[in-house]
């Protein structure tokens, strides 16, 4: 597996995490909007970026 398929991957789990977590202080009424918005817009750039990786990451045997 190549370096740049599993960083991929792990930027693209670290993002959902975040996603997920952003999510669910919303839902809970946080009030630490300010943190959120910075947690979500950080997450999405991982999760993107890692989805960008793997897509176009070729894979050389």
């Amino acid at each position: 597996m190549n370096v740049k398929r599993t960083f991929g991957t792990v930027l693209t789990i670290l993002g959902t995490i975040g996603l997920i977590y952003a999510g669910y202080e919303l839902i809970n009424k946080s009030t630490a909007y300010t943190s959120l918005a910075v947690v979500g817009v950080i997450a999405l750039i991982f999760f993107f970026s890692g989805i960008g990786l793997v897509k176009n990451t070729k894979d050389e045997a």
